[in-house]
């Protein structure tokens, strides 16, 4: 059987099962299916801290996902009974986050609670392609711990991240500045990145949300595509948000990982000037948000004008895309949204040319304390070296 550098297994079809994999993502080089990705993972820590060293990290990142799973080799079967919840992180993608602990190890997770009504079958396939996610460990992902299902619901346990998604930062912060979004888009790239070098996946769902933070100043993106049966299963049970996705998506032509750059450049408009940009703000309100009036610390929210859904869905497929004017934003980091925002996607810019863009390049090396800022939002204590290897994290 043939392998690829990271070893990547993935289950068998059931005949039984009665479903087709033809919309999944996953197709080794030779085409043959692979397996072993049943219950828990069989590949050991030793073979899986080879696929590592492999990685563009630093010693950092590459000592933090080795504690990650050695935890994760404690933990076993995931099951119902043995998580406690301890509150709600969150909800959507129908689904709603859970903060728990994972009683015999006392493992702080985020459990992830999808309700769906489909065949068993179905519920069963979903289960095997997610478990490709156990193959995912990268600094910029977030870690996965296993999936279940249990009473008509699927779970999936995550890594738990202390500072939340960067909708919820948003909403305390106001905006999120220049610098910030600089690392938080580089973490981004390189998890795009990763996602499609190695696993041959897209995201399919790039937005403020499903990028999360942490106390240590940790960047990671989760809830991406990994299951091509959830996809669809999920696409015919919610009307999922559609505010984020690329004018060819939203006109049901061939997209691709083009279609995760459009988000980004969206979420990223969003996130500098506080509100979501479709239809852009006028002059005035723009004006209003960075009034230097405000340099008493606090920040000018504006409500977004409220459209109903196809009226917001045509803006972005006939209308020009949104742009950053305010001489408060570098140059740079106007023109890196710009070619990310361009309507056709052959014209948008790849992760390849992003990754080199000089806003990027700055990112890379400037000093910026994540952690910090984080902790300093959402009133979360600094975190300690130590804290990361705590179960209680």
């Amino acid at each position: 059987m043939s392998k690829n550098k990271l070893n990547l297994t993935l289950p068998p079809v059931d005949a039984s099962d009665g479903a087709s994999q033809a919309s999944s993502p996953f197709k080794t080089p030779s085409g043959t299916e692979k397996h072993s990705l049943l219950g828990k993972p069989k590949t050991s820590i030793e073979a899986l801290t080879e696929t590592l060293e492999e990685l563009d990290m630093d010693d950092t990142a590459r000592k933090r996902i080795k504690v990650f799973l050695s935890q994760k080799e404690k933990i076993g079967e995931l099951s119902d009974d043995d998580l406690e919840k301890l509150g709600e992180l969150g909800s959507g993608n129908g689904g709603v986050v859970m903060k728990v602990r994972h009683i015999p190890t006392q493992l702080i997770m985020a459990r992830k609670l999808i309700h769906l009504e489909v065949k068993p079958a179905i519920k069963k396939q979903i289960i095997r392609e997610l478990k490709v996610l156990h193959e995912c460990n990268f600094p910029h992902i977030v870690g996965f711990y296993g999936a279940f299902y249990s009473d008509g619901e699927i779970s999936i346990c995550m890594e738990y991240m202390d500072g939340g998604s960067l909708d919820l930062i948003l909403k305390r912060a106001g905006r999120i500045p220049e610098s910030i979004l600089g690392k938080i888009t580089l973490a981004v790239l390189k998890g795009l990145s990763y996602l499609r070098e190695k696993h041959a996946i897209m995201h399919r769902d790039v937005k403020p949300s499903n990028i999360l933070v942490n106390s240590s100043g940790e960047i990671k993106i989760c809830d991406f595509g990994v299951s091509g049966q959830l996809i669809d299963s999920m696409a015919n049970s919610f009307v999922g948000t559609r505010s984020y996705m690329s004018p060819e998506r939203l006109q049901g032509t061939h997209y691709s990982v083009q279609s995760d750059i459009w988000s980004l450049g969206l979420s990223l408009v969003e996130m500098a000037i506080g509100m979501y940009p479709i239809p852009p703000p006028d002059a005035k309100t723009i004006a209003s948000i960075f009034d230097e009036n405000n340099e008493d610390g606090t920040q000018t929210v504006v409500e977004p004008k409220v459209m109903a859904i196809f009226e917001l869905l045509d803006y972005i497929v006939n209308e020009p895309p949104p742009k950053l004017e305010h001489p408060v934003f570098t140059d740079d980091f106007k023109d890196f949204v710009d070619i990310c925002l361009k309507k056709n996607p052959d014209e948008r810019a790849d992760l390849k040319t992003l990754l080199n863009h000089a806003w990027i390049r700055k990112a890379e090396v400037e000093e910026v304390d994540i952690a910090g800022w984080v902790c300093k939002t959402m009133d979360l204590p600094p975190s300690t070296p130590k804290r990361n290897t705590s179960p209680n994290q």
